[in-house]
């Protein structure tokens, strides 16, 4: 698309297609469109791991640290949805549709007719109810009188969360806090009631954000994780289909542009929301905001109108609320550098090092690693 050039792009193949894939492949629920464009094999049983900022690009340039996901062989990425976020692609991944259809389109998004903002993963907002935002059915209630043969396996303190409603309702919850009791609870549900487990694994993401994916820090998360697979591969029952992916990959700032302290990028812009790498810019004057943007901006960011975003199909067919949530103006960044807004967003979220977001390769490219136990 012209008015992306150089972006890395949904592609057939996408995180959108992993779960409803799953369950194709174990009979839980038809879909064999998914099914084929991911590859996956029958099986009696099936565990998805979600590892939370696995980038496909990150993992295969430290390869040489995870044994196990390199003995399983890494193949070819996928990709994620746009915006390349958690809230986004989790979703994505419980439901089965792109974020144009979820609203779940950044970390944060304004409330509509408000000049509010809100984290769409920490839901703090008390008067915007998850289940009135996030409409759409999960996978897991579509499954019905099925739905006690899938487990979701996460930390407790997702018990109960917005975006843990928005995405992956309908299943029955497990908690384990260390990666070892989350891969023991998969095993033994897999080996008893369960056809689906899917466990989530954030420590790689959370070790990126705070150091960068280049640091030690991150290698380290990734050695914990990868022998974490090598327990559940020994744990999981005879037949079970291993299915390892991620909901975004990451990239390591150099450069941080503040909007607060540049009126030629704040003008006109009543709330800033979204994320410093897919900034959701709120304006009663869009296109003299968009407009002023390019001009200062240029080739550093893809920056399109809320209509152009919609139009290019990148978020997938939308929803009427989802029009209304989405910025009038919207700035995927370019390169390793972020658009920060020192009035709203605190010093430690202005400050991290590894983020995520845009549409660059190493940000839209995930792994899907597949193996039948």
């Amino acid at each position: 698309m012209t008015i992306f050039p150089g972006a890395t792009l949904p592609g057939a193949a996408r995180l959108d297609q992993v779960l409803p894939a799953a369950l194709d492949a174990v009979g839980l629920r038809p879909d064999t469109d998914a099914r084929a464009a991911l590859n996956l094999p029958s099986a009696p049983r099936v565990c998805v791991v979600m590892v939370d900022g696995l980038g496909f690009y990150n993992l295969a340039d430290r390869l040489g640290h995870a044994p196990a996901l390199r003995s399983m062989g890494i193949g070819e990425p996928i990709t994620t949805v746009v915006p390349s976020t958690t809230a986004a692609g989790i979703t994505s991944f419980g439901t089965g549709l792109r974020p144009g259809m979820t609203a779940m389109t950044g970390y944060s998004l304004r409330v509509p007719h408000t000049d509010r903002s809100f984290s769409l993963i920490k839901w703090p907002d008390s008067g915007t109810r998850v289940e009135h935002w996030q409409t759409q059915p999960t996978l897991f209630e579509d499954l019905g009188d099925y739905a006690n043969e899938a487990v979701t396996i996460q930390p407790k303190k997702f018990q109960g969360s917005g975006l843990s409603y928005a995405a992956l309702r309908g299943a029955r919850a497990l908690y384990g806090q260390t990666l070892e009791e989350r891969m023991q609870l998969a095993a033994c549900s897999l080996a008893s009631n369960a056809r689906c487990a899917y466990v989530y694994w954030g420590e790689i993401d959370a070790a990126g954000h705070k150091n960068g994916w280049c640091s030690d820090a991150w290698i380290g998360q990734l050695e914990i994780f990868d022998a974490g697979i090598s327990l559940l591969r020994r744990l999981l029952p005879n037949g079970t289909l291993l299915v390892i992916t991620a909901d975004h990959g990451m990239i390591d700032v150099t450069e941080r542009f503040d909007i607060a302290q540049m009126p030629v990028l704040n003008k006109g812009v009543d709330v800033v929301a979204g994320e410093p790498r897919a900034v959701h810019l709120y304006t009663p004057q869009p296109q003299d905001v968009l407009d002023r943007w390019r001009n200062h901006v240029g080739d550093q960011a893809w920056i399109v109108s809320k209509d152009e975003l919609i139009d290019s199909g990148l978020i997938g067919q939308t929803r009427d609320f989802t029009r209304q949530t989405i910025g009038d103006v919207i700035v995927f960044a370019r390169g390793t550098h972020v658009y920060v807004d020192s009035r709203v967003q605190s010093s430690t979220a202005i400050g991290l090092i590894g983020v995520h977001g845009s549409l660059t390769e190493n940000e839209m490219s995930i792994p899907l690693i597949v193996e039948v136990i």
